[in-house]
């Protein structure tokens, strides 16, 4: 298993340079670039072809870009927005050699129809792979654990990412969401773990299901998600890729940004290692 850094987890108290830099230091394999803040940032001081040379020189390396951000059930002008996004994502990808793109469902307050969001969801979501292919990049579609997600279970999503049949179409698997709107494991044993491209780790408070936040979220094993049993199942459908540990937690970021790289590399060790060997250079 390879180590993850997603930038959410330190986003009030870092950038992408303290990020890269504390990574590296701290062993962690890979990273996922928040493209909505943390990579504009950067490039107003930076340019593309700098954090190219970064990853070129030292040992962590570029996962995904994180996220096109509600990319079913838009209308005209909002799916065009998508679409122009995406391309210029493809741009960056492949300069940054980057392996996947995180795809986020729509969330809103309006009512649709389950078939209407996976018609758009399918629809929209082949297009993507249709212009990803050249690129080599993936696309990975996370589900969000929240009632107002058109997709908001591990059962609805891969539904979907079976209906488009693309090899370059998984799923973003994030514990805090399976845990979060009660989505089965059953249909989590059933699956094909090479659907699954990125694993998102992280634990949460014991608040029922329709009322977690982001927020809530907690170093991995210390908190209400039955980690042992997710991470015991993906290893019995084939899924040992990656593993991102991903936070939103108000008080780690008070914390200095090394410490909570730290100690998030060190709950994310001591939870998946129960199930999964790393690298000796993780863990070392």
């Amino acid at each position: 298993m390879k180590l993850c850094f997603n930038q959410a987890t330190t986003l009030e108290n870092s950038n992408l340079e303290k990020d890269l830099e504390y990574c590296e230091k701290h062993g962690y394999d890979y990273i996922e670039i928040r493209t909505m803040d943390k990579l504009p940032e950067y490039l107003k001081e930076k340019s593309l072809e700098e954090l190219t040379e970064y990853f070129d020189t030292h040992h962590i390396k570029p996962l995904a870009l994180n996220a096109l951000v509600f990319f079913n059930n838009r209308d005209e002008a909002g799916h065009k927005e998508i679409i122009d996004e995406f391309k210029d994502m493809m741009v960056k990808a492949k300069a940054l050699g980057v392996k996947y793109v995180v795809a986020v469902p729509l969330v809103t307050k309006q009512k649709i129809l389950k078939d209407e969001i996976k018609s758009s969801c399918v629809e929209v979501l082949k297009e993507l792979s249709d212009i990803a292919e050249p690129y080599g990049v993936k696309i990975a579609v996370e589900f969000v654990g929240h009632p107002q997600c058109t997709v908001n279970t591990f059962g609805q999503a891969y539904d979907i990412v079976e209906t488009v049949n693309r090899g370059n179409v998984g799923l973003v698997f994030d514990c805090f969401h399976f845990h979060a709107m009660g989505s089965d494991l059953e249909d989590l044993k059933k699956a094909d773990g090479s659907k699954i491209f990125i694993l998102h780790i992280d634990d949460t408070e014991d608040f029922p299901i329709g009322f977690l936040t982001d927020e809530d979220r907690v170093w991995p094993g210390l908190g209400a998600i039955d980690l042992d049993g997710i991470l015991s199942i993906l290893k019995e459908i084939g899924y040992s890729e990656v593993v991102s540990v991903e936070l939103f937690r108000p008080e780690y970021y008070k914390l200095e940004a090394e410490e909570a790289i730290k100690t998030a590399k060190e709950t994310t060790v001591r939870a998946v290692s129960r199930h999964f060997e790393f690298d000796a250079v993780t863990i070392g």
